[in-house]
């Protein structure tokens, strides 16, 4: 099977609504990924059929509950999930940010190829990033904790914002954690289980939302 028949069978299983044109944009970003990774080692999965399951659909797997008008990817690391997403929802402003420079770089390129004009790239540390608007959505598929993933990002999510963490299994013991970050009360609004097509493991969406500050009592 093809890269084109695999991605289009598995949208089709997935039940997203993604044009033909969209679905070679998607193909062409790939073709660059597997370009670069030869010489950056950008992932580690390097079978072709395999990126568009592990890549390409598990990325469009959290499409659908995309909503906002601008939204950051944390440790985007090759542009995952926030290429795949600036592709597909072109009205969707996405900013990637990333620590490694050849990663940042790699961004780079595939926007200007790609002329993804809604796609903005920061090589930066994530605590350390004050743009002049925050963000109404933050995804992320790298980070290992969701603690962490909420505390460093805090700074820059709008009120009501919500973070959207990709994950495998649902991390309750992490979720029990949540409760209090810093001085904002944060919700677990949802935890939604993905179907990604051709992959049996276990994937879920956690969507948290930043409700307002803590009320403490002055003593």
């Amino acid at each position: 099977m093809t890269q084109a028949a695999l991605l289009a069978s598995g949208i089709a299983e997935m039940r997203l609504n993604i044009s033909r044109e969209t679905q070679e944009k998607l193909l062409a970003y790939l073709a660059l990924l597997h370009k670069w990774n030869k010489v950056y080692n950008l992932t580690a999965v390097r079978d072709p059929l395999e990126m568009v399951t592990l890549h390409l659909l598990d990325s469009l797997s959290v499409l659908p509950y995309i909503g906002s008008n601008n939204l950051l990817d944390v440790g985007s690391g090759g542009g995952l999930p926030g290429i795949v997403l600036a592709i597909c929802k072109p009205e969707l402003q996405v900013t990637t940010i990333d620590t490694v420079q050849k990663k940042a770089i790699f961004m780079r390129q595939v926007k200007g190829e790609l002329d993804l004009s809604n796609l903005t790239v920061v090589h930066a540390r994530v605590e350390s990033y004050q743009p002049s608007d925050k963000f109404e959505a933050i995804v992320s598929r790298a980070f290992s904790d969701v603690g962490l993933f909420v505390k460093l990002t805090q700074h820059l999510i709008t009120q009501n914002g919500q973070w959207l963490a990709m994950k495998g299994q649902v991390p309750h013991e992490e979720l029990a954690s949540l409760q209090e970050i810093e001085k904002y009360t944060i919700n677990i609004k949802n935890v939604i289980p993905l179907t990604v097509a051709g992959l049996e493991a276990k994937r879920h969406l956690l969507v948290l939302e930043k409700i307002g500050y803590i009320q403490r009592e002055i003593v």
